[in-house]
């Protein structure tokens, strides 16, 4: 809705620019809580999803804990106030100082990836007199049903270790001794709204679980990813992505020894909705069969589309005018520089304010200086609005 869009103060900021609406942010996390609250969840944000370190501060005083994929994650999450003992630490190609980095600050689990990362963490560790929790990334050969560039739990992937190289890596952990190996983590992939993956993934843990105790380990932690989609063709009808049917299926579907814990990584799902990248019109060019509207926001501020041709809902901020057909585009000198074609907005014109909406998650933690562009400011509803 137009209303959420604070115009007055935003004709005062220079565009383009990220703006977050914190109040969207706060019901979209207690969404959350609600749906954990008496059951052995823990939820660790994805911080690759937007690193901004005024949503880190709203979701560290929340109580979530960290899913990072980097050194320097690790270290956005250390310095937002998350506690070591609530991050989780993936990535199929993690540096040493980055394996030393979680070493050294003893986080609660690294997910790895393959048996090298297995042997390198232990030779780590080793040099540390250290012991490393670890748990095994798992790739568990279900089809997310999402896009082909998002699904990262198949049989073939970089992603994870398959599952016929599994007995080896048990067999290595037996005689690592500065390994601690305290569970299984399982990711399928992301923008997934279908939950039918979701309850075979389940399926799949289940018998992994019984795998692992014929194998002798008894596993206290069940890592299931994250990877919960949101509407992008509709964010105002649907602020709050469907926790309830998502957390659900894991609680009907798992089979859960006692004392187990279950650990989820939900990134997209809970800051996408309450980011908008806004825009000012730059020109409306007419050609002979098209018209565009050129926005000084582009394709180094918001990547999805050029990337993952994804889409994502545009508001003319200003027009209240019929609407007219447009191609949307950005000044990226590439022809991928498109938000989106054949869009039908209220007839556009320059200076207009445009919002793209849904741009929480992906946006400002994608951005680049490509062209040599300046990396935008960002500004939440509680700076704005005062």
């Amino acid at each position: 809705m137009i209303d959420r869009f604070p115009i007055a103060q935003f004709n005062q900021l220079t565009t383009p620019f990220y703006y977050y609406d914190l109040e969207v942010l706060r019901a979209t996390i207690d969404a959350v809580k609600q749906q954990v609250g008496g059951n052995p969840f823990r939820v660790h944000y994805a911080l690759k999803a937007n690193a901004n370190p005024k949503l880190l501060k709203i979701i560290k005083d929340k109580g979530f804990g960290a899913d990072c994929v980097s050194g320097g994650e690790v270290q956005a999450a250390l310095d937002a106030g998350i506690t070591a003992d609530k991050i989780v630490f993936a990535g199929v190609g993690k540096a040493d100082w980055e394996i030393n980095l979680g070493i050294d600050q003893e986080i609660f689990c690294f997910n790895v990836e393959s048996l090298p990362e297995l042997e390198t963490i232990h030779e780590l560790a080793a040099q540390k007199n250290k012991i490393a929790k670890v748990a095994l990334r798992i790739n568990p050969d279900v089809q997310a049903k999402t896009h082909a560039y998002i699904t990262t739990g198949l049989e073939e992937n970089k992603f994870g270790i398959s599952l016929s190289e599994l007995d080896e890596v048990l067999q290595k952990v037996k005689i690592l001794r500065n390994i601690d190996l305290i569970g299984m983590h399982v990711h399928i992939g992301s923008q997934i709204t279908d939950m039918s993956p979701y309850a075979d993934m389940c399926v799949k843990i289940n018998e992994l679980q019984l795998y692992f105790e014929y194998k002798g380990f008894k596993l206290k932690h069940i890592n299931v990813g994250g990877g919960l989609g949101v509407n992008y063709e509709q964010p105002d009808a649907h602020l709050i992505p469907d926790f309830e049917s998502y957390f659900r299926v894991f609680r009907e579907k798992l089979n859960l020894r006692s004392g187990q814990i279950v650990h989820f990584e939900l990134g997209r799902s809970i800051v996408a909705q309450c980011g908008s990248l806004i825009s000012k019109v730059l020109y409306i060019k007419k050609g002979s069969t098209k018209q565009y509207v050129i926005l000084d926001a582009g394709m180094t501020e918001l990547i999805r589309p050029a990337l993952y041709q994804a889409y994502h809902h545009i508001q003319n901020l200003f027009s209240g005018l019929p609407a007219q057909t447009y191609d949307v585009v950005g000044p990226i000198c590439e022809s991928t520089d498109v938000f989106a074609t054949d869009y039908r907005l209220p007839e556009t014109k320059r200076g207009d304010l445009i919002a793209i909406r849904s741009a929480g998650a992906y946006g400002e933690t994608m951005a680049s200086r490509y062209n040599l562009r300046n990396l935008p400011a960002s500004y939440t509803s509680d700076e704005v609005r005062g």
